[in-house]
Formats: C-alpha cells, structure tokens, sequence
C-alpha cells in the first residue's frame, strides 16, 4: 500500500535511536549465547538495526542492553527476527508486522502507530495497562498508544521534533529564533534578502512536522483534547479544516522559494540537506531528537546550533510522532512476551536506555541531562506543550497520511486538492465497519 511507504520515516528517528537502516536477514539471532535449551523463547519482530552488522551503533547497544536485562533477570531466551527490504521485496515494514501479527507469528513487535491502530482495533493486541511499568508513564504515552479504551504499546523513548537552528547565522543577520508563523517567515525574508537563496533545507518526509505544529497547537494545549478528538473522529469536525493553515504555510514557503520543493520531494532525510547546514550555506533545518547527539547527522558542528520547536500560534511547539513495543492478543508466548516488555520499560531498563541514548524517556520517573543545543526543545515538554504527530485514539492516521499528502503538495497539487485528500481519508475512516 502507498500509505505505508512512510515506515521508514516514522523509524527514521530510530535510525539512531534503536534501529539505523533496514539490513541484515530475516534468520532469528539470539543477543545472548544459551546453553540451556530448555529455557523459554520469546520471538521478537523488529527493523533490523544496520547494513553493515560491524558497524558501531550506541542506539542499538541501549536496545540490546534492556534485552539482555530482560534475558537475565526472566531467565528467557529473546530471538530477532527482522525484517529487511531485501527479504520482502515490495512489502513495507508495516505492511509484513500486518500479516505477521494478523497470523500470531511473533510474540513481541516494535510497530509504527498506524500499524498500532490497525491491530489494536482488530483486537490482535495485549492490553498492556496493568503492567506495573504503565503506571510510570508520561500521560502523552497513554494518549498516543490507546485504542478504545486499551493501552495496546509503549516505547522506549519519546521521539521528539524541531527546527535545527543556525544560531551564529540568526545572530549575523539580527534575528530572534522565531515563534510563530508570521516570524518564521519574516526570518527566512532577511535571508533571502541577504543572499541566502534558499533558507530551509527540506526533505521529502519530514516538512509535516510544519502541519502538525500549527494543526494541532490548539487541540493538544488548549485544554479540550479529548472532545476535539472525538468531534474528528464522529464527523462532526474534520482533519481539513485543522490542516489546511499549516499547508498554506507550506505553500507560502513553496511560492517564495524558501523552500526548494523539487529538491525537497527527492531528498533523503539530512542526506539531501544535512551538507549544506553542516557547511554553513543553510541556517534551518528539521530533524529528530537523536540527530543532535549523533556526530554522523548534526552532532557536531562548527557553529552554534539550537533546536526549537516549530512556530505555531502557541509559540515554539515540538512535534512528536510515536512507535512502540506491543505483544500480540494470540502469540505463542503471550505470557512471558509480556513479561519481557514489562522489564524493558521498567524504570530500570528505561534509565538505562536514556542514559546511553540521550533521549527522552516515556516514564516520568526517568530524567536524563540533554545536550545543551537541545535544552530548548527539551523545556517545552517538560512544560507539557507539544503536539503529537501520531495518536492511536484518532481514527485516521496522522504522520503517514500528512507525508504523503505533503508530498502531492510539494509535487504541484494546490491546498484544495490536499485537503480533498484528508476529506477521503476521514470518509473512509468512517465508513469503516
């Protein structure tokens, strides 16, 4: 299916963060040599974290080091099987969790939120809320990962979103860090004007993050979540309506070149911009949490960088999609899957992922010191303001479906056209038995 061809971004943060690209083979591997056979096996479905199985990956070592906690303190032997591009051919990431979960091939998933959606409301996965380890969770958990009524995953961390800034650049030029629309745009002007032809570097996944900052500002921080959800997903308010500023952003940015939209739409994430950002040419980018604190993406530069939210009528506003570990309703091993998950989130093993990764943890139990670039980002959820770029409880899926349909605008669709697009998308959704 089309709409799933966005899998690979929604894991692109976990492209540092726990998973780095699709390689490897579909032959289970056991972390943990096991002379005792009889010990109990737990299957785990993930992407597979590396092309290059030599190559070395601190994100995949914090994912392992929970796994191998789990191992110990259970007495479980945890085999992978992964999944990789090669092996599937033309079936997406989500498109093989899917038939793999559907026919309880494996006990434990990491899965992608509208893969989350899909089976937890065919029932196919575990209700994970009287796990001891749900009961630490930030609440932005709970809201992105239930389904009627059941916490069906949890992560192992809070991917978050934000503008890469230039600070050195800003300051030549006499420019606050903007926080809304309308100064985001003034600074890209003073840019322009000074030689700097195209100040937004882009790619052809993540400029939705602009959408949902300015989409759902209201929706997530103005204290009526819950209705505003129920009316979109009753008909009664539609995803257009929410949608449509944050694409006529997008097409102003478009129109006065600010952004190079037939560059943008063949771009690979950081690979199609991250030069030009690193050398100084471009002041703005967008990119993940864990893009910060890896050298090989915008870890280390020579220039001062910051990250902040993206503008929105409430200001700087992080954009936060979500994955997360499920455990299939009919698996083999219901019992001690679910056992293995509790111990990989427990505060524990969560402590222990942050520290190594950096990043931040679903428990709000579990602090981590950031790097001082992504302090700003860091303070607004801390604060409680964010938007979620993907949630379960909405019926149609946000973070595919937005790419995708950002994507026709970049290619010449009109804003008409995209918001006829989310206008289908909501139809189906409820004509859905």
């Amino acid at each position: 299916m089309k709409r799933q061809r966005w899998f690979a971004v929604c894991l692109a943060a976990l492209a540092a963060v726990l998973l780095a690209s699709c390689g490897g083979r579909q032959t289970p591997q056991n972390l943990v040599k096991q002379d005792d056979e009889d010990r109990p096996v737990v299957n785990l479905f993930s992407p597979m974290e590396k092309t290059n199985p030599d190559a070395d990956n601190v994100a995949r070592t914090a994912a392992d080091l929970t796994v191998a906690m789990a191992e110990e303190s259970l007495g479980v032997t945890i085999a992978y099987r992964t999944y990789t591009a090669e092996d599937y051919q033309d079936k997406t990431y989500d498109d093989v969790c899917l038939d793999r979960a559907r026919s309880d091939m494996d006990d434990l998933y990491l899965l992608n939120p509208d893969t989350i959606l899909t089976l937890g409301a065919e029932g196919k996965l575990v209700d994970l809320s009287g796990l001891d380890s749900a009961k630490n969770l930030r609440e932005i958990i709970r809201t992105a990962n239930t389904v009627d009524g059941k916490l069906v995953a949890i992560p192992q961390e809070v991917v978050a979103y934000g503008l890469f800034i230039n600070k050195d650049l800003f300051e030549r030029y006499g420019l606050g860090l903007p926080e809304t629309p309308e100064q985001f745009l003034e600074c890209c002007r003073v840019f322009q004007d000074n030689g700097i032809e195209t100040p937004i570097g882009a790619n052809r996944w993540w400029l939705e993050t602009f959408v949902f900052a300015q989409a759902y500002a209201d929706l997530y921080n103005g204290g009526n979540t819950e209705a505003e959800i129920a009316a979109l997903n009753s008909g009664e308010a539609r995803y257009s309506d929410y949608m449509r500023p944050g694409f006529e952003f997008l097409q102003t940015l478009i129109d006065e070149g600010y952004v190079d939209a037939e560059k943008a739409l063949v771009s690979e994430a950081i690979d199609g911009e991250g030069a030009d950002f690193l050398a100084g040419k471009t002041p703005i980018v967008m990119a993940y949490w864990g893009a910060a604190n890896t050298e090989t993406a915008y870890g280390k530069t020579d220039f001062e960088m910051e990250v902040i939210g993206f503008p929105s009528s409430r200001g700087q506003m992080p954009v936060m999609p979500m994955t997360g570990w499920a455990v299939g309703a009919e698996a083999e091993h219901r019992e001690d899957a679910v056992k293995v998950l509790d111990c990989m989130v427990s505060d524990e093993a969560l402590q222990l992922f942050s520290e190594t990764n950096r990043v931040i943890s679903p428990s709000r139990n579990v602090k981590v010191d950031c790097v001082p670039a992504l302090r700003p980002l860091n303070d607004r959820i801390e604060e409680g303001v964010y938007v979620l770029g993907s949630n379960a409880g909405m019926n149609v899926e946000q973070w595919g479906n937005t790419c995708l349909i950002v994507r026709e605008l970049l290619g010449g669709a009109s804003v008409d056209e995209c918001m006829a697009a989310f206008d289908q998308l909501q139809e189906a959704a409820m004509n859905r038995p």
